[in-house]
C-alpha cells in the first residue's frame, strides 16, 4: 500500500467526531485507507448484495452487529442507515465512533447534511499525489508519463499500462456509476459527452456549445455534467470574485481530476503522441491544478482555487486566495521560461496590487525570479507543503 497523506487527518478527527465520512472517486483508494488507518474497527462494504439487503432491511441490526467501532463502505448503496447512525450517536455518553466511504459526492452530501450534520467530518480523497508518490521507484519522472499516467492507486501497486487502467474504468464507470446517479437510456452518447468534456479541459464551460455538438438540450448537458461532479471525474474552477475594475468573465473552467483519465478518452497512450498534441498546454495545465486541489484535500482544507479572466482576453490561470492572501499563477507547459510568460502576471499585479506570483512550468529548475517564484513540476508538492496552507 501507497500511504497516503490524508490518513494523518483521518486519525486526528475520529477522536473529535463520532461520524468522519470520506468521499472522492471509485478506486482512489478510500477503502484500503481507511482499513490500514483503522484496523480495529469492524468492517463493513455494501457493495456486497448480501450486506446491502442487512442493511436495508434492518438497518438498527446491522449497525448494532457491527460494534461500537465500525467502518461502513459504500454508504451511498443504503443511505437509509444514515438516520440510525444519528441516533445511536445521540445517546448520552455515545462511545461509538463511524468511519463512512462512499463515492458519489452529491448523493453523500445530500444524505449527510440532512441527518448528520455537526456530527460528522466529510474529507475528500482523490488520486494520488506528487507528493505521495515521492518516494516510490515507479513514480513516473517525465513530465509527459505524469500526465499519461494520472494517480489512480491501482495503476502503481499492480504495475498496470495507464491504457488499461483507464480503458476498464471508464467502461466500469459509465456502466455502472453513471446509471446509479442518472437514469440515462443512451450511454454511447453520455460517452461521447466524456470525450467532448476530454478536448475542452482547460476551457470555460459552455453549455449551449456541448447540446449543438451532441444534439440534445442544453438541460441534459447541465444533468450529464452534474454526474461527472457526483462521480469526481471533473471539476469547476470558478472564477475570482474581484473585478479589480474590470469586466470578468462569470463562467466556470471545466478540469478532470485525473489527467490520465482525460488522457485515455482523448486516445492519448503514450508520450511521443503527447508531446505534439494540441492539448499538450491544456492537460499539463490541469495536472497542475489537480496536483493542488489534492494538497488542500489532503490537509483538510476547502480548495481557495479560482482562475480570473477579463473580457478583454487577460487571464491568470489559478488564483489562490487563502483566507485573503492573494496568490496568482500561471501554468506553462513549455521546458524553458521566456519574458512573456509573465505577462499575465504582471498584468495581474498591476491591478490588484497582490503579492508576489508563481509561474509553474514544464522544466526542471526551481528559481526565483522577478516577478515571480518559477517552479518545476516536480517541486509543486514540496513548494506547496512550504508556502500553502
Amino acid at each position: 500500500m501507497i500511504p497516503r497523506h490524508l490518513a494523518t487527518q483521518l486519525q486526528r478527527l475520529a477522536p473529535l467526531f463520532p461520524v468522519v465520512t470520506l468521499t472522492g472517486p471509485r478506486q482512489s483508494g478510500k477503502s484500503t485507507l481507511v482499513r490500514a488507518a483503522f484496523p480495529d474497527y469492524q468492517y463493513a462494504n455494501l457493495e456486497s448484495p448480501e450486506t446491502q439487503d442487512f442493511a436495508r432491511k434492518d438497518p438498527q441490526s446491522f449497525l448494532k452487529s457491527l460494534g461500537t467501532h465500525a467502518i461502513v463502505d459504500e454508504i451511498q448503496r443504503a443511505p437509509q442507515i444514515l438516520s440510525f447512525v444519528q441516533v445511536l450517536v445521540d445517546e448520552p455518553g455515545n462511545p461509538r465512533s463511524y468511519i463512512l466511504t462512499g463515492s458519489q459526492n452529491l448523493a453523500i452530501a445530500d444524505s449527510v447534511s440532512q441527518t448528520l450534520a455537526g456530527r460528522t467530518a466529510v474529507c475528500v480523497l482523490l488520486p494520488l499525489s506528487q507528493a505521495e508518490l515521492q518516494t516510490r521507484p515507479e513514480k513516473p519522472t517525465d513530465l509527459l508519463d505524469w500526465i499519461i499516467h494520472g494517480g489512480y492507486p491501482r495503476i502503481f501497486d499492480k504495475k498496470m499500462t495507464p491504457a488499461d487502467f483507464h480503458l476498464s474504468y471508464i467502461q466500469t464507470y459509465v456502466e455502472r456509476d453513471v446509471r446509479n446517479v442518472l437514469s440515462i437510456g443512451d450511454l454511447g452518447r453520455f460517452q461521447e459527452f466524456l470525450q467532448l468534456c476530454a478536448g475542452r479541459a482547460g476551457q470555460l464551460l459552455n453549455y449551449s456549445s456541448f447540446a449543438s455538438d451532441l444534439g440534445v438540450a442544453v438541460n441534459t448537458v447541465k444533468s450529464w455534467l452534474s454526474v461527472l461532479q457526483a462521480t469526481w471525474v471533473v471539476h469547476l474552477l470558478r472564477p475570482h470574485h474581484a473585478n479589480y475594475s474590470k469586466r470578468i468573465v462569470k463562467s466556470p473552467k471545466l478540469y478532470f481530476v485525473d489527467t490520465g483519465l482525460a488522457c485515455s478518452l482523448l486516445g492519448i497512450r503514450n508520450p511521443a503522441t503527447l508531446s505534439t498534441h494540441p492539448l499538450k498546454g491544456a492537460l499539463f495545465e490541469n495536472a497542475v491544478i489537480s496536483e493542488i486541489l489534492k494538497h488542500y484535500h489532503n490537509s483538510y482544507l476547502r480548495p481557495p482555487l479560482y482562475f480570473w479572466r477579463d473580457k478583454t482576453g487577460h487571464e491568470v490561470d489559478c488564483i489562490i486566495d487563502d483566507e485573503g492572501t492573494i496568490t496568482p499563477m500561471e501554468i506553462k507547459a513549455a521546458r524553458t521560461v521566456s519574458g512573456d510568460a509573465f505577462a499575465g502576471l504582471e498584468f495581474y499585479g498591476r491591478l490588484s496590487g497582490s503579492r508576489r506570483g508563481i509561474l509553474v512550468y514544464g522544466g526542471d529548475d526551481t528559481v526565483a525570479r522577478d516577478p515571480a517564484d518559477v517552479i518545476s513540476w516536480q517541486h509543486v508538492a514540496t513548494y506547496l507543503e512550504k508556502h500553502a496552507g
